[in-house]
């Protein structure tokens, strides 16, 4: 309400029925005006009036004008949220490559990306990092999301498709850390080192340069290990335990990542 519209509805609530007259002499409100508030009142449903000679006016009770303003104002709240969203799909501000730092602030990331899955979560995730996830990868199971982990160390993730990494501790020292990887529907990914604390920094996006080759990775991590427990013998035979020959053979020292 103006101010205007405010004392002339306290007026109402004081004494009712009273005149367009009575209303401005009571509130304070010109008399110039006071038509042009009731008005202005009447048609937002806050006064009513009855048609006769004077015109008399009266005040919606308190109760059921909180009602009615929490009812408009919870609306206006759904319209925009569902024309935002609308917006949302039109533009899309994922493209670019946010830079997020700190632990904390990674893991919510992390956890509100899960909570928006509609069909797919590829995680890849420390067991140390695993309980922060659980109960939004469980939200998202119970939904019909289907949720796939390449974990290092168990993570206690009865609801997923769990495929354990072999050699741990070799590339967590390879990466320079813990690193969370997260790819949802295929098509926006969570990734970086958690393991620093507040120095701790990832990358969210959508872009496909990013999100296309990093979801490929973890399905290539997934190809590798399905091998790995089919044909264990033989593979470690040629490459070493875990493919720990591969490792040496590719992972050289200046290309590993450090989390600074």
């Amino acid at each position: 309400m103006t101010e205007w519209e405010a004392k002339a509805y306290l007026a109402l609530l004081d004494e009712a029925p009273l005149s367009g007259y009575a209303v401005a002499k009571n509130s304070g409100v010109p008399r110039a005006k006071v038509y042009e508030v009731l008005a202005s009142l009447v048609d937002k449903g806050v006064v009513h009036l009855a048609r006769g000679e004077p015109t008399l006016y009266g005040a919606l009770p308190p109760k059921e004008l909180v009602a009615r303003l929490r009812e408009d104002f919870s609306q206006k709240l759904d319209d925009a949220d569902q024309a935002l969203a609308q917006y949302a799909e039109t533009v899309d501000a994922n493209a670019v490559i946010w830079d997020i730092k700190g632990r904390s602030a990674i893991v919510q990331r992390a956890r509100q990306l899960v909570g928006s899955a509609r069909r797919s979560v590829l995680v890849e995730i420390w067991q140390a990092d695993a309980p922060e996830l659980h109960d939004a990868l469980l939200a998202a199971s119970q939904r019909g999301v289907k949720i796939t982990v390449v974990a290092y160390g168990d993570p206690g993730y009865a609801f997923a498709d769990v495929h354990l990494h072999p050699s741990t501790d070799e590339v967590t020292r390879g990466l320079g850390g813990r690193w969370l990887v997260v790819s949802v529907d295929d098509h926006e990914i969570v990734a970086g080192n958690v393991s620093a604390g507040s120095m701790s920094r990832a990358a969210w996006t959508s872009h496909p340069g990013l999100a296309v080759p990093i979801t490929e990775l973890i399905i290539h991590d997934l190809y590798k290990l399905e091998m790995l427990a089919a044909h264990q013998q033989a593979l470690e035979a040629t490459f070493g335990p875990g493919l720990s020959e591969l490792r040496e053979k590719y992972g050289r020292a200046d290309h590993r990542i450090s989390p600074s």
